[in-house]
């Protein structure tokens, strides 16, 4: 289904990890009706604004913007669809702003309603438009000198921005996250922490049981593990291992495994390694995690009451982690968690982990 309103439809689609988000398509035409936008987005409990549009009337295309604002979305856009024109201020109502390359199209403004009305008014009028687009993109938190870029550009012709220029005209929120993610953010795993095991009953049964760890994958937001001497962080490197090193797991010692990986014996921390007989989701996926509880009914409760699709790990501390329902590649989870914290759907302290300590999902289906 979608909602159509003059030259604009407003179509609420998922994203296979199962996020809904409102494309917005077509022309921005002067007498379009917002309030198909507000409720669609409502309606459909959109956590992102997206666009396949060449343009049309700059207010209109300014009056959405607010109204994403307003509803403190997110806009995402790619090479794969059109944002030019009067788009370009719609994208920048977003809350946050991420975009690829050569996806937002700038040029300068058609005047051609001025027909038919005296020179005086006519400059008139522009000057007042000009104005009325410079304290816009201010009021987005965008540079106005992106209107100067503008105007270079004939309305027959079109510029389109690179990275840079959407970083240096805070076109863009967060340039590393942008592009499709040209460059990624640095992400890493949380510190370690020992807080005391539950005593409730229901840990004693299987479904709460912690397998013993036997075999895994090296697994390190940056790439590679140093295998330690001694199970501390400030102990000798004996090797540097990459992501995808197959181990063996020896034993466990404080959260610490010690394993062999071709004939060279050491540590690693418990989170930098998948293990084979933990169920945390695919290899290169990420989780978001919200909170943790060290006991299952609290972890339930919070699943199920929350607006959000959520999942419970049983971590091998014999703690539960809350996070989202799916997993993500880093950069979707990265995005995702910068989208909810930016709402206030999620608490400041929410991450982005590979999950190497979780053992299974105990809830809730």
């Amino acid at each position: 289904m979608s909602f159509a309103h003059a030259g604009l439809r407003f179509i609420p689609d998922t994203t296979e990890g199962g996020h809904p988000f409102v494309t917005v398509t077509g022309d921005f035409a002067y007498e379009e009706d917002l309030g198909a936008f507000v409720a669609v987005v409502r309606a459909h409990k959109a956590v992102a604004v997206v666009f396949n549009s060449p343009g049309g009337n700059v207010l209109k295309a300014m009056e959405l913007g607010r109204l994403i604002r307003s509803e403190g979305l997110p806009t995402i856009q790619s090479r794969g669809s059109e944002c030019s024109s009067a788009c370009a201020l719609a994208f920048l109502g977003g809350v946050q702003r991420f975009a690829q390359p050569g996806s937002i199209g700038v040029h300068r403004s058609s005047f051609s309603d001025t027909r038919g009305i005296s020179v005086d008014d006519a400059v008139s009028h522009i000057q007042r438009l000009t104005a009325d687009i410079m304290a816009y993109i201010s009021e987005m938190g965008a540079d106005p000198a992106l209107l100067q870029l503008a105007l270079q550009y004939d309305s027959a012709d079109m510029r389109y921005l690179s990275l840079s220029e959407m970083a240096q005209f805070r076109v863009t929120t967060d340039s590393s996250l942008s592009a499709g993610l040209a460059a990624k953010p640095a992400v890493t795993e949380p510190p370690p922490t020992t807080p005391p095991l539950s005593s409730s009953p229901m840990q004693a049964s299987g479904r709460f049981v912690v397998p013993a760890a036997r075999s895994g994958l090296v697994r390190h937001p940056k790439g590679q593990a140093a295998l330690r001497s001694r199970p501390d962080n400030k102990s000798n490197t004996v090797a540097t291992l990459r992501n995808g090193a197959a181990v063996d797991i020896l034993a466990s010692v404080d959260r610490w495994f010690e394993v062999r990986q071709a004939g060279t014996s050491g540590f690693l921390h418990e989170t930098q390694i998948s293990v084979r007989e933990y169920d945390g989701g695919a290899f290169e996926d990420r989780h978001v995690q919200i909170r943790s509880f060290d006991d299952y009914t609290d972890a339930e409760a919070f699943v199920r009451a929350s607006s959000l699709p959520l999942a419970a790990y049983l971590v091998s501390n014999g703690w539960f982690a809350v996070t989202l329902k799916d997993t993500y590649s880093l950069e979707i989870a990265a995005d995702m968690m910068k989208m909810l914290k930016s709402r206030g759907a999620v608490p400041e302290d929410a991450f982005v982990t590979y999950g190497n300590t979780y053992v299974r999902k105990v809830c809730c289906e």
